[in-house]
């Protein structure tokens, strides 16, 4: 009997962590949504130009230059107005432009890994201002000012800095602390948060090659790996991605391996039929490319150029997603689907995060008719920020108490 082929399994599994595969599974998911071939959701198309109008509104009403940021935890670090990376990043005496390119890499990374969704209880004071900021500002501010305060650095002396050491380490104490949470402040998902820094921790002490700076592995040293591969001072965003998925991608709970190969946010959906080893897997990798996209603003101030915007896909997430349900592009097939709590794999969760994925391709491009813009000139990180994040979370605002989504999403504080 011949031996089972690994190394098919294993790059059938490296073709999953990629934006690429993200995209056209997503996309294959749309085709059967047409087709009235999904159980949960059905999609109308001719509502997309409605909600295109939605979204211009808003982008207007925010941007009224249209000179819109790209869609990136930098844009949440400036809560309330105030530019607390820019203000820090200007105070420090940084040795040269890579150092402080580290140190972002560092915050960001770590901030986006806190930063799935917050439930709707939790709140954060910032001492500094007296604000109280909830959901992902909260977070980011929250994540700022431990990392100001050096909590995920082991050196008292470096403390605008994460560490391995520092990470690997930190407890469900030390975070609930730094988050403010109480048992009258709960934020979901906390033990799910520090375990994920836990193994970020592991994970850049297991690749020193990769993550090592000065012998003191830390995930800013993902800077110097990414530069090192650039050699014209120019990289895709799409292995911006790929790199984080390859060498961070220990940090996720196990869910579906192949080939030796955790596959991170990859669900399973029975009626997605590619054949072969990934038959039935739908990857999508939010937080990841949330990240993807939150690291090119580094890059690009240390001298490196990032091309490719669009390799990136939008993100699937319940701000999108909702967008796409209170405007009438996606509808339930079952009303009471609408107020029951679904598991994050569930079919109804995947099914809808798959087509969030598809038609934000397709709003981006009536957007860009309607505001009279190239693809070049509005990239698709821009239709999110300008964008299509803040219309879901208006349109929530206004149709339900507390600005919750139409979906009720159980999840572990590690996917959205």
């Amino acid at each position: 009997m011949p031996e089972p082929d690994v190394s098919s399994e294993e790059a059938a599994a490296r073709r999953l962590l990629s934006s690429a595969a993200v995209r056209e599974r997503a996309g294959i998911m749309l085709r059967l949504g047409l087709a009235g071939e999904l159980e949960h959701f059905s999609v109308d198309l001719g509502r997309l130009s409605a909600c295109a109008d939605e979204v211009v509104a808003t982008t207007r009403a925010e941007y009224p230059t249209l000179e819109i940021p790209f869609h990136a935890r930098w844009r949440h670090f400036a809560a309330g107005g105030l530019d607390r990376w820019g203000t820090l990043a200007e105070a420090v005496r940084w040795t040269d432009r890579r150092e402080r390119a580290r140190a972002a890499f560092d915050l960001a990374i770590v901030s986006v890994l806190l930063d799935a969704g917050a439930g709707p209880a939790w709140r954060y004071e910032e001492g500094r201002t007296g604000e109280t900021y909830s959901r992902s500002e909260g977070l980011a501010v929250a994540s700022f000012d431990m990392f100001i305060g050096g909590t995920f650095s082991a050196r008292p002396d470096l403390p605008y800095q994460a560490d391995a050491d520092a990470l690997a380490r930190l407890s469900v104490t030390e975070l609930a602390r730094g988050m403010q949470v109480s048992a009258q402040n709960p934020l979901v998902g906390l033990e799910g948060r520090a375990s994920l820094l836990n193994r970020l921790g592991q994970a850049v002490a297991a690749r020193p090659e990769v993550f090592g700076v000065a012998d003191a592995p830390r995930p800013g040293g993902l800077f110097d790996h990414l530069v090192e591969g650039a050699p014209e001072e120019r990289i895709a965003a799409p292995a911006i991605l790929e790199a984080l998925l390859l060498h961070l991608g220990s940090v996720w709970p196990g869910r579906i391996a192949l080939g030796g190969i955790d596959l991170g946010d990859t669900w399973r959906h029975p009626a997605l039929r590619t054949g072969g080893a990934t038959d039935g897997l739908v990857p999508f990798h939010k937080l990841s490319q949330w990240l993807a996209y939150s690291l090119i603003e580094p890059l690009e101030e240390a001298g490196i150029a990032v091309v490719e915007l669009d390799g990136l896909t939008g993100l699937p997430e319940y701000r999108n997603g909702g967008l796409l349900i209170d405007t009438g592009v996606l509808a339930f097939r079952r009303a009471e689907d609408a107020g029951r709590p679904h598991p994050v794999g569930s079919q109804l969760v995947v099914e809808w995060r798959a087509l969030t994925v598809a038609l934000l391709d397709r709003l981006a491009e009536e957007v860009r008719g309607k505001l009279g813009l190239s693809a070049e000139q509005f990239p698709l990180a821009k239709v999110l920020e300008g964008g299509t994040w803040a219309t879901g979370r208006r349109l929530a605002r206004e149709r339900r108490p507390g600005g919750e989504p139409p979906i009720q999403v159980v999840s572990d504080g590690t996917v959205f």
